[in-house]
């Protein structure tokens, strides 16, 4: 992981990871239950829009000159204390 939490004008990226020339742009969403959706499917056109702005200003900032790809992690509260955990690799695919 290269950070997280950067917050652009646009925008705002959960987590910045690194896969090998690959800079990979990550959105988390946590919900309590799956009762309106999954976190997965929360993730709409308006929040891609507002990522990939981001993910631009972030390029510009950090004078990345390589790829990027996004995903995103959706974590669903269990009774338990715990979380379901799903990674989605190239969502706006």
């Amino acid at each position: 992981m290269i950070g997280a939490g950067f917050l652009a004008r646009r925008g705002e990226i959960d987590l910045v990871c690194r896969r090998g020339a690959t800079l990979v742009v990550v959105e988390v969403k946590t919900r309590s239950s799956d009762d309106f959706g999954t976190p997965i499917e929360a993730v709409g056109s308006r929040k891609k829009r507002a990522l990939m702005n981001a993910a631009a200003e972030y390029r510009a900032l950090a004078e990345w000159r390589g790829p990027i790809r996004y995903a995103v992690v959706g974590l669903t509260a269990k009774p338990d204390g715990t979380f379901d955990a799903e990674l989605v690799e190239d969502p706006f695919d």
